[in-house]
């Protein structure tokens, strides 16, 4: 009677690759979700930083309130398409963060869009008091780019000599 060789370390499993037989590793890792058109100008910033760094990413136009299913269905099989972050826009009760955030288990970064009524401060509010169980990580209002370095940095975990070497000198405090 043989024995069946083990799996070696080049070569995953048979119930490995049936377990990611739906992960695609080829698309973008970087979703970029804008709630509203207007928000293109400010996330366009967080685009600029993605493609100078070489990180892959598609832009997405998403509205919560007028597609909710929709949204539930880009967040909940983000990761089957081989994203690994995914970044939100928000404006008002910047809802497009949090739901994209429970239907996922990738991390969800929101940038807060200043607004005419509260001049940001709504949708910061908003995506800081997500609750437990739901986590979002808030940039400052506008703070596209920096979701973007925020993004890299959670890519970069792990991995030698990679997109971190890109980050601006830090200004002395």
């Amino acid at each position: 009677m043989s024995e069946a060789a083990e799996p070696s370390a080049s070569q995953p499993s048979a119930a490995l690759q049936e377990l990611f037989a739906e992960l695609h590793a080829d698309g973008p890792l970087v979703g970029v979700l804008v709630a509203d058109e207007a928000h293109r100008d400010v996330m366009s910033e967080a685009l600029a930083e993605l493609a100078r760094r070489g990180i892959s990413h598609e832009l997405r136009l998403l509205r919560v309130y007028d597609d909710p299913r929709g949204v539930a269905e880009y967040a909940s099989t983000a990761v089957l398409r081989g994203l690994r972050v995914l970044i939100c826009s928000g404006s008002g009760a910047a809802g497009l963060p949090g739901v994209v955030a429970s239907y996922t288990e990738l991390p969800v970064i929101a940038v807060p869009i200043r607004g005419e009524a509260l001049d940001g401060l709504d949708a910061l509010l908003s995506t800081v008091q997500m609750p437990p169980g739901v986590p979002v990580a808030c940039m400052a209002v506008d703070g596209a780019r920096n979701a973007a370095i925020f993004a890299a940095k959670v890519l970069a975990q792990g991995l030698p000599g990679s997109v971190l070497e890109l980050d601006p000198p830090r200004p002395e405090l």
